[in-house]
């Protein structure tokens, strides 16, 4: 372990000591204290899940960014190892930035951007290509070598970082975000043999002044036979309910040819319809699953937990699929289940008038509804997470609208606390809810909407209401689980 991690984890266990925990999640990945924001280096490796992400383990604020690291044997109960990259050598004097990991005959090998500063106050900056390798999976060494790509090419802005890396037959390939001197946005790609030496390819893809001006960590990989471009572009502009956050993440589908490097592909979609989502990563797991992360906060948010000596989170695991008609679908991995503690049927099934509540104190929640519309009258339906005084937060489903809305306005969002979303059912709606101290995530027909946003409840949770506008609902179970704290007792890796 170099000075520079030493120190870095050193601090955090200082910070860690002092932190208020009162809207510390329950079940998702954070650092032991102090900020976060990408997910980097998501893998399986020998077994066990890794997540590295973005940290800055000395403030609760974003700074000189480290890689923090968790890992697990069932992508549910997490334990953090010790810091795996810490900035200071020449390659990356401020800053390790955003990444990807690969399994290079057994050595995980970790690819960042190196990040210096050249004008602070002006935001001038270089950015390089480097990598990491190690044996055991949780220390590593970066290579004498850096940086493995030096600069951008010369038509280039000084945005060059987030480098995705995978292999096709004996060859790897990486993709880069990156803009044009004229500020148009791009994703760019670069091959080498042995991950050491890299060969500048092209342009695989770009974007006009309506795609804004760069594009965040890109993603590409296969799906169905189809490859998708996965990436969180800065600067589009909203557009009614679409692109309400300062920035997206979202994804194209297309067919793309490695001889030409040629790539061609639909409309962008947005991934999740929330407050706070972002960064997403991906990576294909021993069982064939594409599974994603994304950053669960947002740029330029109000983060209340920087008072408290932390900031940032995960989502939980979703897996991706492509429904018949190319959408992408995101749904909680199987192993959330091993969450569940006691099970509460709050409802079996019949038709309720306007309202009906039940009783659920509990902080990490499981929740599950089912609406059959065929049998309802209501304009409107929906549930309220009631808190014991004012509070609540509010899931709605207008039917003549075909709109599925979330509001936050009366649990810790009291600016721009809705969002909403068209999202077309025919029958039957059901809802698929994790509630966590701080965070909502909401999954709506097996994963055709999702919506993913922080809250920020100073009451705790008193009961579950289903509400209806317009007429009666017609409701076919309504379920929930208690979930498990995992970081109740905080375990480290050696």
């Amino acid at each position: 372990m170099s000075n520079n991690t030493k120190q870095a984890e050193e601090a955090l266990k200082q910070s860690a000591a002092k932190m208020n925990k009162r809207y510390r999640l329950g079940y998702h990945i954070m650092a032991p204290a102090n900020w976060i924001n990408d997910p980097n280096g998501l893998i399986q490796f020998n077994g066990e899940y890794h997540v590295f992400y973005q940290h800055h383990p000395y403030d609760e604020n974003w700074g000189p960014m480290h890689w923090g690291h968790v890992k697990s044997r069932d992508l549910v109960h997490w334990e953090h190892c010790p810091i795996a990259l810490a900035p200071g050598d020449a390659c990356d004097l401020d800053g390790c930035f955003s990444g990807s990991a690969v399994d290079n005959n057994g050595e995980l090998t970790l690819i960042y951007t190196g990040h210096q500063y050249i004008d602070q106050p002006n935001n001038i900056f270089s950015q390089n290509q480097n990598v990491a390798v190690s044996t055991d999976g949780i220390h590593f060494t970066k290579l004498k070598e850096n940086p493995v790509i030096a600069e951008p090419p010369t038509d280039s802005s000084q945005h060059f970082r987030d480098p995705k890396v995978w292999k096709n037959e004996d060859t790897w390939y990486m993709i880069l975000g990156n803009s044009t001197k004229e500020d148009l946005p791009r994703v760019i790609l670069y091959s080498s043999p042995d991950l050491k030496t890299w060969t500048y390819q092209g342009v695989l893809l770009q974007g006009d002044k309506s795609m804004g001006f760069m594009w965040e960590c890109p993603d590409f990989f296969e799906l169905n036979g189809k490859h998708i471009f996965m990436f969180s572009p800065q600067g589009i502009n909203a557009r009614g309910d679409k692109y309400n956050n300062l920035f997206q993440t979202g994804y194209y589908v297309g067919e793309y040819n490695y001889e030409r490097n040629e790539y061609i592909h639909g409309e962008f979609l947005e991934l999740d319809n929330g407050h706070d989502f972002y960064a997403v990563q991906t990576f294909l797991d021993d069982q064939g699953r594409r599974i994603a992360m994304g950053w669960m906060d947002m740029w330029e948010s109000d983060m209340p937990t920087k008072g408290d000596g932390w900031c940032g989170a995960m989502t939980i695991p979703r897996v991706i699929t492509l429904d018949e008609n190319n959408k992408m679908l995101m749904n909680p991995v199987e192993e959330m289940k091993l969450l569940r503690q006691s099970k509460h049927v709050l409802y079996q099934k019949g038709t309720i008038r306007e309202s009906y509540f039940e009783n659920v104190e509990a902080d990490l929640l499981e929740v599950k509804v089912v609406f059959d519309l065929t049998k309802s009258t209501a304009d409107l339906v929906g549930l309220k997470l009631r808190g014991t005084g004012q509070e609540e937060t509010v899931i709605t489903y207008s039917i003549p609208d075909q709109k599925l809305k979330l509001n936050c306005s009366k649990s810790g969002k009291k600016t721009d606390g809705v969002r909403q979303t068209a999202f077309k059912t025919e029958g039957q709606l059901t809802l698929q809810i994790f509630l966590d101290r701080s965070s909502i995530e909401i999954f709506a027909n097996e994963g055709q909407a999702t919506m993913t946003s922080r809250i920020y409840t100073s009451e705790k949770l008193l009961g579950i209401e289903v509400i209806t506008e317009g007429g009666d609902v017609y409701v076919n179970g309504l379920t929930c689980w208690e979930l498990n704290d995992i970081w109740q007792q905080e375990k480290s890796a050696p």
